[in-house]
């Protein structure tokens, strides 16, 4: 069985094998926050996001993200996963009410961060958000705070199981917008509140005036829904 401190230096050796400067983030943020990314890198995580990736790459151009929020961002694996394709991105910004996951997030992205906040991450309960013209306080890397003002083209859930209130988050997104989401059926988590059984009781929940994909992805201990569309 490989343990922690074994599997943390995977990333570095991938580093050096690769070049890709990613898997140095994903080394500084162990080392820097004592961060167990076991979970975020595990395989029903992963194959998750590389999906949504696979799906908008696929669409060969006629998906434009321009500026992205994700909500409920985490460490923002996704995000780096998305700077990685070929997918023309203006700017991600992550919003999790976690505290803790800001930083971790930014060293995860850390290139991006340095490019003019090309990604910034900021903590932020979800419920709170605005989606056009939306004024909020984030934070450089000193600690002071700084406002931002952001209209989001694209919005991102990847966890929307975990959403109390589901309704009254989704009915803020305004019309017209890209909006991609997924859930699952995994009900024995117990911060899963917000389940759905079947990608069709998914669909109810998540009405679009344009559907562009919806779909299931079966893995081991759960299945996966995503729709992506036009709300």
């Amino acid at each position: 069985m490989i343990k922690w401190q074994d599997d943390k230096d995977v990333f570095g050796r991938m580093h050096v094998l690769t070049g890709d400067p990613l898997f140095k983030n994903l080394t500084n943020a162990v080392d820097h926050f004592d961060v167990d990314l076991t979970d975020a890198v595990s395989w029903g995580q992963l194959k998750s996001k590389r999906w949504l990736v696979d799906l908008l790459e696929e669409s060969n151009g006629e998906i434009d993200l321009g500026t992205v929020f994700i909500c409920g961002g985490w460490w923002a694996t996704l995000a780096a996963m998305l700077f990685n394709s070929k997918l023309d991105i203006e700017k991600i910004r992550s919003f999790d009410i976690d505290e803790t996951c800001a930083p971790i997030a930014e060293a995860i992205n850390k290139e991006q961060v340095r490019d003019g906040w090309k990604f910034k991450a900021s903590t932020l309960d979800i419920h709170d958000l605005q989606y056009k013209g939306f004024p909020y306080t984030t934070h450089r890397s000193d600690g002071s705070e700084v406002e931002l003002v952001d209209t989001a083209n694209t919005i991102i859930n990847t966890s929307c199981e975990h959403i109390e209130n589901f309704y009254s988050w989704y009915n803020v997104i305004p019309k017209g917008t890209l909006v991609i989401l997924q859930s699952n059926n995994y009900e024995e988590i117990l911060d899963h509140v917000n389940c759905s059984k079947t990608i069709e009781e998914f669909s109810i929940t998540t009405p679009m005036t344009r559907v562009l994909y919806e779909g299931e992805l079966y893995l081991p201990e759960y299945t996966r829904f995503m729709k992506i569309g036009i709300k």
